[in-house]
């Protein structure tokens, strides 16, 4: 029952734990189902992935665009991982589900994820990274001494 209340307490080691957890699972995850396919795309995956930004505006320099959301997408989630460059990472990857949200939004109604349904992994990593960017890393990161 002691070590219960102790797994169930608000000392820091749980809330370090426990963005370790989250760190590793929605960066991994990330990195591996969703970045690597994009940074390996090249650059007519780029490109198209960059004319998202049309959405705002921005017609500019789709190819660079593109990059960065597949660059936010595998080599940030690994700096998550690794909880190096925490927050900026954090806020790049927060920046791309963003656009991301965006562009499910402005889909055609009868297109294949299109609208809310289509949008909410996007909305919910956003959130996600929203909420690590203001909480940070945590201790448990390849810089820190334990």
């Amino acid at each position: 029952m002691e070590k219960l209340k102790k797994l169930l307490s608000k000392e820091t080691i749980n809330m370090d734990l426990g963005l370790l957890i989250l760190r590793l699972g929605v960066g991994l995850s990330m990195a591996i189902f969703h970045g690597y396919g994009k940074i390996s795309g090249g650059p007519e995956r780029w490109e198209r992935i960059g004319s998202a930004m049309q959405n705002l505006g921005i017609s500019f320099l789709p190819t660079l665009w593109g990059f960065m959301a597949a660059f936010s997408e595998f080599f940030c989630s690994i700096f998550l991982v690794l909880g190096i460059l925490f927050r900026p990472a954090a806020l790049f990857l927060a920046f791309t589900m963003f656009i991301a949200m965006i562009n499910h939004l402005n889909l055609p109604a009868d297109s294949p994820n299109a609208g809310f349904s289509g949008a909410s992994h996007a909305i919910e990593l956003m959130a996600v990274y929203v909420g690590l960017l203001y909480l940070g890393s945590g201790k448990f990161t390849v810089t820190s001494k334990l």
